[in-house]
């Protein structure tokens, strides 16, 4: 397990150096220099933000891109913001994560069996990425699950998640069946030889203040991805 970490940390170099994407690249970097007024003496990341998590992980969660003040501003995925505080809230009542709530880069707070990651490294204007940034994106998330070998279940954080996992098994030379597996809350595909794919609505504000996602919506579909993560990968379920 030694080597894991250390080609981790080696892409995570990789991943904070990117300019590939103009647009992204500005628009990161003038939320950073503007900041937001409760944030104004703080020094924000304003880079693409790495994957963070259990090198060893059973379990990697997949969600559309940094917060603008959230993980743009501290360096780490779902850190920083109401998203995030509901996230890890659910991961800490799962056994996945140390603490209920993560603040910044520095506050001790571990995963254990899980990883987190998104489609889009960087804070995309209106959080709205291009076809194009998630493509420049998608090798990122295939060269994070080549090093993340105990990856045994891929929760997709909102259909833009969804939509990058897919892709990615494409990639890996997974067949997907027709029609493909459709993107919903509690949707689960499990393929033969592969990592389970399951689907949750996105933590986002819009969704938790209104009720389409609640807590026990989402501990729903994290308990069956710790369910599923404790199976071996010959499914006999099935398709």
């Amino acid at each position: 397990m030694a080597r894991f970490p250390a080609e981790l940390a080696a892409l995570e170099a990789r991943i904070v150096r990117c300019r590939l994407c103009p647009r992204l690249v500005a628009w990161r970097e003038e939320v950073a220099r503007t900041r937001r007024r409760a944030y104004r003496d703080e020094i924000y990341w304003g880079r693409p933000v790495p994957g963070f998590g259990d090198p060893g992980a059973a379990i990697v969660l997949v969600g559309l891109a940094p917060g603008a003040h959230g993980s743009n501003r501290t360096g780490r995925m779902f850190t920083g913001d109401r998203s995030g505080d509901f996230l890890y809230a659910a991961l800490h009542r799962a056994g996945l994560a140390s603490a209920p709530a993560s603040r910044h880069r520095g506050d001790g707070l571990t995963l254990h069996g899980a990883f987190l990651t998104s489609a889009c490294r960087c804070v995309p204007p209106q959080n709205r990425p291009t076809r194009a940034e998630l493509e420049r994106c998608a090798p990122f998330l295939d060269a994070e699950l080549r090093v993340l070998p105990g990856a045994r279940v891929l929760v997709a954080l909102g259909a833009i998640g969804w939509k990058a996992i897919l892709a990615h098994l494409v990639r890996a030379g997974q067949t997907l069946p027709r029609p493909r597996p459709r993107f919903a809350h509690g949707a689960e595909w499990k393929p033969k030889g592969g990592p389970a794919v399951l689907g949750t609505y996105h933590p986002s504000q819009q969704n938790t203040q209104t009720g389409r996602l609640t807590p026990a919506m989402l501990d729903s579909v994290l308990g069956r991805a710790v369910v599923l993560a404790l199976r071996p990968l010959a499914w006999s379920e099935p398709m």
